[in-house]
């Protein structure tokens, strides 16, 4: 599993493993009825199979969305109870929705009810000072007895207050044994964990408490680390293509999205850290950023990058 952002970004990872399952940034629900639903929605299908993140905290909303996302093709829709920015917080959604579990439980029922896709939750293990063990467990057993089957753990409480969502991820320390208990305490439900996961050691680690590990950061910041999902994970003996050939898979829908008139840094700044560590990686990066932004900007800027790699 990977948590990710846009649909340019998503495409792009689509190319490394057939068994990855991609989520979408979030959407608010406002969003998505009274913006512009169709381009938010938006994505390929080669990218599924794909998630639709909702933020929102309105049961009637959130099950209206859940069919907008069924409509256009989502596999998964999944709420953020997780996200403890100041904006998110002012709109009543993300990581606050921790101290109402009942309401949650409510909008779980309520997009099951309306929707035939899965609906499952992302959240944290806590809240400022109601990060205790008893306070997950109730969070848990009151959403999974509104229907939720699925939740993504993100193994550190999130401080609402006085951090920012860059420090959320890392300040407050990770506690990933809860994490497994709660897996160990409803092993009817699927536990998938998230929070400071860098290698395949650390994956196969966590897989052996719980029924899977969701991919952020570092599947950004390091995507070709996802060239080996399939044969380190699911025991596939094809071997993976290099860099640059995965980045030739992707040039035609970088030309298609140039022709829709996407500019071409909404492209290629998830294609920063393709070439880390790598000889000639620098260079690569630094001139997509230092050309990709201008409005002159087509695929050759791309195009000469690949040279200081190739």
């Amino acid at each position: 599993m990977m948590d990710w952002t846009d649909r340019h970004d998503r495409m792009f990872l689509r190319q490394f493993s057939k068994h990855a399952l991609l989520y979408t940034e979030m959407v608010t629900c406002g969003a998505l009825l009274f913006g512009d639903t169709e381009y938010l929605l938006q994505h390929d299908l080669s990218e599924q199979p794909c998630a639709l993140q909702l933020g929102g905290s309105d049961p009637d909303q959130l099950a209206q969305c859940a069919v907008l996302g069924e409509k256009a093709g989502y596999q998964e829709i999944n709420i953020n109870v997780g996200c403890p920015s100041d904006r998110v917080q002012s709109g009543a959604f993300g990581a606050c929705l921790m101290a109402s579990p009942k309401l949650v439980a409510d909008s779980v029922h309520a997009m099951q009810e309306a929707a035939n896709i899965p609906i499952t939750v992302k959240c944290r293990l806590g809240i400022d000072d109601q990060d205790s063990e008893e306070f997950l467990v109730n969070f848990v057993e009151t959403v999974a007895a509104g229907g939720c089957k699925t939740f993504i753990i993100h193994a550190r409480k999130a401080i609402l207050k006085g951090l920012s969502p860059k420090e959320n991820r890392e300040i407050p320390p990770l506690i990933y044994d809860r994490v497994y208990r709660i897996k160990s305490r409803y092993p009817e439900l699927e536990i998938i964990i998230n929070g400071g996961i860098t290698d395949f050691s650390a994956i196969h680690t966590h897989c052996q408490f719980v029924d899977g590990v969701m991919v952020g950061r570092e599947a950004y910041q390091n995507p070709y680390m996802l060239a080996q999902v399939d044969s380190l994970l699911f025991n596939e003996s094809a071997q993976p293509l290099s860099r640059i050939q995965y980045l030739e898979k992707y040039l035609p829908y970088v030309q298609e999205q140039l022709q829709m008139g996407t500019p071409l840094q909404h492209i290629t700044r998830h294609l920063l850290g393709l070439f880390k560590g790598q000889q000639g990686g620098k260079q690569f990066r630094r001139h997509l950023s230092e050309n990709s932004y201008k409005k002159t900007a087509d695929i050759s800027v791309l195009l000469d990058a690949i040279a200081y790699v190739d």
